[in-house]
């Protein structure tokens, strides 16, 4: 932004001060500098950088801001409260384009204006992309794949990719899905054999995303990962210490948002990520690798993962630079479809179990549209697999409410980051080229403006009276727009179909010996709970 230093500038200009000090004094060149860092550099942080600049000259000075001296900003609130929590408070007391801050006058805007969010997802979405430090902190723990390219490369990608998620195709793996729904009822069916009990307590989360790593991997690649029946597999591993949420992960994923310099630190979450993200980028490569020599020994392969479908795509290009992937290009992607596909979704799956166990009503109220719809998974017959090319989990009214109304009120992706790279202009304010702007979906999911005065309490039925002021960019759980999810019908079937399989098996119950994961989710990624989500299990016959 205008009139505001970045540090090589601040550097470089006490160079030059300090060589003028030394021309005029005894000063050595070296003290003449020492003197000028440290006395003229914290000076401009805290008096312009700090209150100068944001009050009396920023060109976003205009926007309603959040007390509190802008040197410290709203620091504290941001790492100590659940993402999603302040912006709550910000937009109820100041509207709905807020300004905050980050530690030294660092300026963010917080957004939940429907017009400004069309110009962001719909209208402009291109001139909104991921900041730089965003973009490079997702592309080195997820690959540089969908999520992260930017103009014409996301437009060619995402052209090629789209097929492969297509309605069809989806629908052909669908199958897959429901296997490993069935796995997972077994296996929590043998736990309780092994432990002769009636109940149990299982932490629903753990579990929930090791079935959406081996449908990902199945479905999505072709590749059996098995850590449903092998928890200690590579990849599960892998994606346990990426995703963990202990002190020191947390705090270096932190510093990593802010600086990518994080990554040369001699610490040991550095080095326990980049083994984890080399195993993973190792089984990537060995996945494509294996694909493409099947491409060239056997003809034709006419395996329907998504992963196949883009690798034959590719081949029919015939040299075509538009739509033709790289080896590491289509690296990248495998990465992305595995880290953003099935994390995302399991801990959709683990609190859509929370909240059903919170509201006993609702869970019942589904088992009986399951049990009207699909019969079969309340008898023995629910291991035969004739059924399952047949099945359509999209004629179940109520299970899409509760689906959709789960993910509006815990968003596993809470916000995301944009910053636009020409001007803008949000309800008559000008937008500087180089603002960051945060989109806190959780705050958004529960704003009474666009979901009348029940915004905070869970209520599958909302869906079928939506108030007048619901928009669609109210319901940002898989973003809108160009760069919305490609893989939303994917994440929703695959969804419903674990519900289906657990809830006609199961019923689920919260554990009172312990706190209640809802009071303590914490974001790395993903917004999960600290400990977990353990629920007490009983199945129904």
């Amino acid at each position: 932004m205008a009139y505001e230093l970045g540090f090589p500038s601040l550097l470089f200009l006490t160079l030059v001060i300090a060589s003028f000090i030394a021309t005029l004094s005894s000063l050595t060149r070296l003290s003449a500098w020492l003197y000028t860092f440290f006395v003229f550099v914290p000076s401009y942080y805290i008096i312009y950088q700090s209150w100068i600049f944001p009050f009396y000259i920023s060109p976003l000075r205009s926007v309603p801001t959040v007390p509190g001296f802008p040197l410290w900003g709203q620091t504290h609130s941001y790492l100590t409260e659940e993402a999603g929590i302040p912006p709550r408070r910000w937009h109820k007391q100041h509207g709905p384009i807020v300004r905050w801050f980050l530690p030294f006058g660092v300026a963010r805007l917080s957004v939940i204006d429907d017009e400004a969010l069309k110009q962001i997802f719909i209208r402009n979405p291109y001139r909104w992309q991921k900041p730089p430090n965003t973009k490079a902190n997702l592309a080195y723990l997820l690959g540089d794949g969908l999520l992260t390219v930017d103009g014409d490369a996301h437009v060619q990608q995402r052209k090629a990719l789209a097929p492969a998620f297509s309605i069809s195709s989806i629908k052909s793996l669908t199958p897959i899905f429901w296997r490993k729904a069935l796995l997972l009822s077994r296996l929590w069916r043998a736990e309780l054999r092994k432990e002769n009990v009636r109940t149990k307590s299982i932490e629903v989360l753990g579990w929930s995303t090791r079935t959406t790593l081996d449908i990902i991997g199945e479905a999505g690649l072709g590749n059996s990962f098995d850590s449903l029946t092998h928890p200690e597999t590579p990849m599960r591993k892998a994606y346990k210490q990426i995703f963990k949420l202990d002190n020191g992960g947390r705090l270096f994923f932190a510093l990593l948002s802010v600086t990518p310099l994080a990554l040369y630190l001699p610490v040991q979450a550095n080095h326990t990520l980049a083994a984890a993200r080399g195993t993973v980028i190792r089984i990537a490569s060995e996945i494509i690798r294996d694909k493409q020599s099947k491409q060239i020994t056997e003809t034709p392969c006419r395996e329907k993962d998504i992963l196949s479908l883009i690798m034959r795509a590719n081949l029919t290009a015939n040299g075509r630079m538009e739509g033709k992937m790289t080896f590491e290009t289509m690296r990248d992607q495998v990465m992305t479809f595995i880290g953003a596909g099935h994390e995302t979704t399991g801990s959709g799956i683990a609190w859509t179990l929370l909240l059903l166990s919170k509201y006993p009503s609702t869970q019942e109220k589904l088992r009986r549209e399951i049990q009207e719809y699909m019969p079969f998974l309340f008898s023995d017959s629910r291991e035969d697999e004739s059924w399952l090319s047949k099945i359509d989990e999209d004629r179940l009214p109520y299970l899409n409410n509760v689906c959709r109304e789960s993910l509006r009120y815990i968003p596993p992706i809470p916000f995301t980051r944009r910053a636009n790279i020409a001007e803008d202009q949000f309800r008559g304010y000008r937008i500087p080229a180089g603002t960051t702007v945060y989109v806190p979906i959780n705050a958004i999911h529960r704003a009474p403006e666009y979901w009348g005065e029940t915004a905070d309490v869970f209520d599958p039925d909302r869906w079928d009276h939506l108030p007048a002021t619901f928009t669609a960019n109210a319901y940002l759980a898989f973003l809108n727009g160009p760069r919305g999810c490609i893989g939303k019908k994917f994440a929703e079937t695959e969804m419903k179909a674990l519900l289906c399989c657990l809830l006609s098996a199961f019923r689920f119950e919260m554990d009172d010996t312990l706190d209640d994961p809802e009071n303590w989710k914490m974001w790395k990624l993903v917004l999960r709970p600290k400990d977990g989500i353990t629920l007490k299990v009983t199945p129904l016959v």
